[in-house]
Parts: structure tokens; C-alpha cells; sequence
């Protein structure tokens, strides 16, 4: 878990600093930053996206989780705790909290580097990559408190949750976990964060995570698929 503390601790950090700077930052700078982000974000989605190996897969994927997202408006959820805290702990920044929330949590948790770091951790004690995001992490979430606030940093106890969880459960969920269920997990995770970059740059306002279930739905259509009794559909 070591490594999840340590990619926690970099966002708490990282926020910290982008909050204590944003005052003096002038705001055709923090307007500037943010345009730069959502294009970086585009860039690590379309990045993902390519690298995936089934389109049928991913087509289904996406659809289930979609549907499963959207019965239990998932994305609603993670808004309304963001405006809970807003309401009782930041008064002064009505507006942002939801917002900053939701996007950062995302941001910090559905792409590659979540995904394998976590399940490394989880089933060898090998932090390296985890500790690898959390430098990202500590750069990323600072630029992005300058322009979406406090609620960046509340979105440290997501990662913290997101990737325990992931860390915690390794074991349990290894037999499944093979390389084309993990490719599976990340190119979904990637057309996320593909989405939360058109978010960013204002083009879209896509609910993204009602799409979160995908993210078990991908490797578990993987596993199931490619066993002997299905012809290794998808091996």
C-alpha cells in the first residue's frame, strides 16, 4: 500500500500548492493552464485508446457499463458528495468543488498507470510504478487546483479509495487479470479520460463517471470470452 499512500500524499501536495498559488497567478494564466491540460488529456486518451486490440470488445464494454452507470447515476453520486463537502466545508468556493471533484478523481484514476501500478503493488509489493504516478501526479494535480480548485484535492481520498481497493483485491482477481483483460481495462479507462478532456476544453459535458462500471465489465467480458467452452473468443 505503500504506493498508493505515497500517490495520495502527491495529490494532497501537489493541490495544496496549486491553491496557496492561484491568488497570485493572473487568471489568462490559469485560463491558459487549463487549456493545456484538457489537450494533455486528450493526448494520454487518444494515446490509450490506440493501443487497444478488440474494438467489439470495447464497443460492448462501454455499452453495459454505460447502462449499468446510468441506473445507479453514478456520476450524480460523486456530484452530490462534492457539493455536500462544498456546503459545509467551502463555502467560499461555491461552484468548483463538484466540478474540481469529480474531474481530478477521474483523471487520477482510470488511465494505465492506475490500473497496472495498482495490480503490481497488489501482487508482487512493487511500488515503481505507483511511485512514477505519483511525480505525475504531484505536477498534474497542482496545475490543475490553479484552475478547478479545492476540489482537487479533495479528490485525493478517491485515489486513495480507487487504488487501495485495486491493491487490496490483486489477489482475489488475478486468474482473470491476464494481458488482454488488463489491455482491455486500460483502453476503456482511456476513452474516459479521452472524454474528460473534451470536458475540459468545453466542448462536451459527457457524464463520465457513468461510465466507470466499463472498467470491470472490459476485463471480466475478457476472461469470460476466452475460455475453452467459448473457443477462445477473445484470446
Amino acid at each position: 500500500m505503500w504506493g498508493v499512500l505515497v500517490n495520495t500524499l502527491a495529490v494532497i501536495l501537489g493541490s495544496s500548492l496549486g491553491l496557496l498559488f492561484k491568488k497570485a497567478i493572473p487568471k489568462k494564466i490559469t485560463d491558459g493552464v487549463m487549456m493545456a491540460l484538457a489537450l494533455c488529456t486528450l493526448y494520454i486518451g487518444i494515446d490509450g485508446v490506440l493501443n487497444g486490440s478488440n474494438v467489439l470488445l470495447i464497443i460492448i464494454s462501454m455499452v453495459l457499463g454505460a447502462v449499468i452507470g446510468f441506473l445507479l447515476n453514478l456520476h450524480s453520486g460523486i456530484e452530490r458528495l462534492g457539493v455536500w463537502v462544498e456546503q459545509h466545508f467551502a463555502r467560499s468556493h461555491t461552484g468548483t468543488v463538484a466540478r474540481g471533484f469529480v474531474t481530478a478523481s477521474l483523471l487520477f484514476c482510470v488511465g494505465a498507470m492506475t490500473v497496472v501500478g495498482s495490480l503490481n503493488a497488489g501482487l508482487s509489493g512493487d511500488n515503481t510504478l505507483l511511485y512514477a504516478k505519483s511525480l505525475l501526479d504531484l505536477v498534474s494535480s497542482m496545475m490543475m487546483a490553479v484552475s478547478l480548485g479545492i476540489g482537487v484535492l479533495l479528490a485525493a481520498a478517491f485515489v486513495l479509495v480507487f487504488q487501495g481497493s485495486i491493491v487490496l483485491l490483486a489477489q482475489v482477481i488475478h486468474p482473470i487479470m491476464t494481458e488482454g483483460a488488463v489491455n482491455a481495462m486500460v483502453c476503456v479507462g482511456s476513452l474516459m479520460i479521452l472524454a474528460l478532456g473534451l470536458n475540459l476544453l468545453g466542448a462536451t459535458k459527457i457524464k463520465v463517471a457513468n461510465y466507470l462500471p466499463a472498467l470491470a465489465v472490459a476485463p471480466l467480458l475478457w476472461w469470460l470470452f476466452s475460455l475453452p467452452v467459448f473457443g477462445g473468443f477473445f484470446a
